[in-house]
């Protein structure tokens, strides 16, 4: 099995050196991943926003990796602001509430002050039959 590496248009990943997944055989790595549109790289300042972009921007390094959401058995949350934590609580259940993944939310700097929160999650591809469907 070989490991491959995926990148977006972060320049993040460029000045600093790193990949927003690494997928090692049936496992994917997604790296602590913002609310930044890498298209544009602009924010928005709301955490609810951002936490919306986060899962978004995870869900595009997932399916680069051939990988889905609900591949995901770990996630990790990193906010500034505790009390910014349950403002995203709809948004979470909304992308990962069905799957309920292992979870550990921290409260950290973030690199930037406009971050309001990061998200890293860790996902094991489901072998998948023709029809689509998982298999084990």
């Amino acid at each position: 099995m070989s490991r491959k590496l995926i990148s977006t248009e972060s320049t993040f990943e460029k000045a600093i050196g790193y990949s927003r997944a690494v997928v090692d055989g049936r496992w994917v790595f997604v790296s602590g991943t913002t609310g930044f549109d890498y298209n544009t790289m602009t924010i928005s300042d709301d955490v609810v926003v951002q936490a919306d972009r986060c899962l978004q921007n995870i869900q595009r390094a997932l399916a680069d990796a051939k990988c889905r959401l609900t591949d995901v058995v770990r996630v990790t949350y990193i906010l500034p602001d505790r009390d910014d934590f349950p403002k995203t609580w709809p948004v979470l259940q909304r992308y990962l509430g069905n799957i309920r993944p292992a979870a550990t939310m921290l409260v950290a700097g973030l690199s930037d002050p406009r971050m309001k929160i990061e998200i890293e999650v860790t996902a094991r591809r489901q072998k998948r039959a023709k029809n689509g469907k998982s298999e084990e």
